[in-house]
């Protein structure tokens, strides 16, 4: 697909972030549009946007859970309908959490995994048959720089971003032997500056062991936020006409790529060293906040 004019693409976390910048550069490209988000407010936001920079375009909308199976096949038959095809399809959607697997609730493992891989799954399953009635298709799943390493207290994150890689490095494989017309390409973000570190949640037992407090954790996370949502787009969408197998977006993205094949195992031990040296960090910050309250606290009684 070498481009995206009087396309049809469907975008998963329309709302914001990533999928807002991927469905504003898709409509400049004369793309038509279905977006989905469970934030109404956000995609609506993103619908305006689209509607005020390119009138032309085609755009609808869904609010939408990608964990829930029926509605994301109801909403690939809605917009197969709605615009004649399917071209491309963004599984874009995730969030984050962070807990040791020791302290981890079932019920936040079992949150994380239903958005960021069946998600996925759901979304690849309700459109592929749409992609290739078209003839021509393209599916972007969004994995993580944490698709190629693992940190401490991300488990259930990795998890999630390492099926993602190997669920998508399969499906292109399987496409590539039937020849349909469809391929697909998995995406590795580093640190994308997005609402994610700020709607992730972080469990009470990260609180003394890698972090100081749940706020500064998500404040802590988004400092490695380097790569504008706008870049992090131009790169997937420069991926897609190159059909490339795999996109990793960052020099984060590419330093990890590189550590993990050059060091696979060793690599390990460096996180760990890295990991202590944060955590004792942030637990100094917190400490020096504490006192510094106590002072003011004493000054004005």
């Amino acid at each position: 697909m070498k481009h995206f004019d009087n396309k049809v693409a469907a975008i998963t976390g329309a709302g914001s972030g990533m999928g807002r910048a991927l469905a504003v550069q898709l409509a400049e490209a004369g793309c038509h549009l279905s977006l989905a988000d469970r934030n109404a407010t956000g995609l609506a936001e993103t619908e305006r946007i689209v509607r005020t920079l390119a009138p032309a375009v085609r755009v609808t909308t869904r609010v939408l859970d990608v964990a829930d199976r029926e509605a994301v096949h109801a909403w690939a038959d809605e917009t197969a309908a709605a615009h004649g095809r399917v071209n491309l399809v963004f599984n874009n959607a995730g969030v984050a959490l962070s807990s040791t697997i020791e302290g981890m609730a079932y019920a936040d493992l079992e949150w994380i995994v239903n958005i960021n891989f069946w998600g996925v799954v759901h979304g690849t399953k309700a459109f592929l048959p749409h992609l290739k009635a078209a003839g021509e298709g393209h599916i972007v799943n969004t994995s993580s720089i944490f698709g190629i390493f693992a940190q401490p207290g991300m488990s259930a994150y990795n998890a999630t971003k390492y099926a993602v890689r190997g669920f998508t490095e399969s499906l292109r494989q399987e496409l590539d032997m039937m020849r349909c017309g469809v391929s697909a390409t998995c995406v590795h973000p580093g640190g994308i500056r997005t609402n994610i570190a700020q709607s992730s949640r972080i469990a009470s037992n990260m609180v003394g062991f890698m972090v100081a407090s749940e706020q500064q954790g998500k404040d802590d996370f988004e400092k490695f936020f380097i790569t504008t949502a706008e870049d992090a787009a131009r790169t997937i969408l420069r991926g897609v006409r190159r059909n490339s197998r795999r996109v990793l977006i960052g020099r984060d993205a590419r330093a990890a790529d590189w550590l993990a094949r050059t060091l696979p195992a060793a690599y390990q031990a460096l996180v760990v060293m890295s990991a202590r040296r944060e955590a004792a960090k942030a637990r100094r910050r917190a400490g020096g906040a504490g006192m510094a309250h106590d002072r003011s606290a004493k000054r004005n009684a």
